[in-house]
């Protein structure tokens, strides 16, 4: 029973009697000093009293914003592998094109020409950078060009006889993974540049600017000239001069002597330089020039005369530009 006391009225009991009724009413219609004090206890806390402004009241979080708050976030729904496949997809060959079309190609070896450099079904990767940027195949390289005509006509097109084949090979050979049966595209050494005479006698050694050049890559067996001695032939400019490494085996410059250019090849057929053999994997190599390049005395030798004029001429025309800078001269001060 002790706790009921907390709910209990406390103080003294009213007195009774006629008084006690008027006095009630009356402390009833006038306010008690308890309830001012009440009142200014409020307005203090509040600030409407003659200290100041009012502050509003600060907001409470209740608790529908915690637990708002407290709410973890969704996560987002990912998009399903199946979808984002295709996408994946076409970037790839996006890619691929770019690639094949700036930068790197693979070329497939169709013959015995280059062994045993490389042999049949090597894939080798070409580099197409380089020659936008001006640079011209050099005496050694390994290069890729285009027919220039008439040296592949016997050729017949490498081709599949069943559609699906040709079908997936076609679309290989446009993203660069695979070369195209439908183009003809030779695989050569470079022997000699713009400029240059080269010459082959009986069993040779080949001559560039008549320098022999030893070659330890030519097939096994082989004599430098092949069966086809030439020269001495000056390759004109802007053309290269080429040849198999199987001089025996190779339908090269020394074989279309009697075509425009006398066997050589325009620099703009190059498609560019093979740097590494890339498949099999047992065949796997890089394709450096040869030692035997770097030969002095192998370049062309430069016309001397014209650098050698024009310095002659610059060094007569001095005394004349240093009279018509002192004549201006006089002229600005007067």
């Amino acid at each position: 029973m002790g706790d009921l006391v907390i709910g209990a009225r406390s103080g003294a009991g009213e007195p009774e009697g006629p008084g006690g009724r008027v006095t009630r009413s009356a402390e009833s219609s006038a306010p008690s000093a308890a309830v001012e004090d009440a009142a200014a206890q409020t307005a203090d806390e509040h600030g409407t009293g003659a200290d100041g402004p009012a502050e509003p009241p600060r907001p409470e979080s209740g608790p529908a914003e915690e637990s708002e708050s407290e709410a973890p976030a969704k996560p987002r729904k990912q998009r399903s592998f199946l979808k984002e496949l295709p996408i994946l997809v076409g970037i790839a060959l996006i890619l691929a094109l770019v690639i094949k079309t700036f930068f790197v190609q693979a070329f497939s070896i169709p013959s015995e020409s280059m062994q045993n450099t490389l042999q049949v079904g090597d894939r080798v990767l070409v580099d197409k950078l380089t020659p936008w940027f001006g640079a011209e195949p050099e005496r050694g390289d390994v290069v890729v060009f285009h027919d220039p005509g008439g040296w592949l006509n016997d050729e017949p097109a490498q081709q599949s006889s069943n559609s699906f084949v040709r079908g997936v090979q076609d679309v290989l050979s446009f993203v660069g993974l695979m070369p195209s049966a439908n183009e003809k595209d030779l695989i050569k050494r470079v022997i000699a540049v713009g400029g240059d005479t080269v010459e082959c006698k009986d069993d040779g050694p080949v001559k560039v600017n008549g320098v022999a050049l030893n070659e330890p890559y030519i097939y096994a067996g082989n004599t430098p000239c092949g069966t086809q001695p030439f020269g001495p032939i000056k390759v004109p400019n802007g053309r290269i001069w080429v040849m198999g490494d199987h001089r025996a085996d190779s339908l090269d410059s020394r074989f279309h002597m009697d075509q425009p250019g006398g066997g050589s090849v325009p620099v703009d057929n190059v498609i560019g330089r093979a740097f590494v053999v890339a498949w099999p994997v047992s065949h796997w190599s890089t394709l450096p020039v040869p030692d035997t390049f770097d030969q002095k005395g192998l370049a062309a030798a430069l016309p001397v005369a014209p650098p050698v004029a024009g310095a002659v001429g610059a060094v007569a025309l001095l005394p004349l530009v240093r009279r018509v800078r002192a004549r201006t001269e006089r002229r600005k001060e007067s």
